[in-house]
């Protein structure tokens, strides 16, 4: 294996790991901090649900540019790979996926939710921002899983070249 092929493998597999990591530390971590902040002694006041949720808006906003990265990298890998004959329906369905998942959560349900939060507290407590929500959520999960699958894929695969 020559080294470039060495290095944007390693680039790659950094960028997948690294966008799986993105999501569990602001699903796990940064949201529920920001979401209780009422039981963080050591402020003298708590953020009220919409300002919270104005602020987690904008975390998931600015992550959206590193997902932009993620995807970019996806399609030239991938569509690299696919050109060489080097495919496997496994890697191409999650890269599809977490692709579909990307440009879900990037161009729809982010900016659909910042309009939302744009309106007022009002209209965030409406039957639409709920399923608006919890379906990026699920989108998230997907993308999560996705991310995974394509990570491991192809840590297999490259174990098998080398072999």
């Amino acid at each position: 294996m020559n080294k470039f092929k060495m290095y944007t493998d390693i680039t790659y597999l950094f960028i997948l790991s690294a966008s799986f990591g993105g999501i569990i530390a602001l699903g796990a971590f940064v949201a529920p901090v920001v979401f209780h902040t009422q039981d963080l002694s050591y402020l003298s006041s708590a953020l009220d649900r919409y300002s919270a949720g104005v602020v987690m808006a904008e975390v998931f906003h600015r992550f959206t540019y590193w997902l932009y990265i993620t995807g970019i990298a996806i399609v030239i890998f991938e569509m690299s790979l696919y050109k060489t004959g080097q495919r496997d329906w496994l890697a191409i369905g999650a890269a599809f996926t977490s692709l579909s998942s990307i440009l879900l959560f990037n161009v729809v349900y982010t900016p659909r939710i910042l309009s939302l939060q744009a309106v007022g507290s009002t209209a965030t407590q409406s039957e639409t921002f709920e399923n608006l929500h919890f379906a990026s959520e699920l989108d998230f999960k997907l993308l999560a899983i996705a991310l995974v699958v394509l990570f491991f894929r192809r840590v297999m695969l490259l174990r098998t070249i080398k072999s």
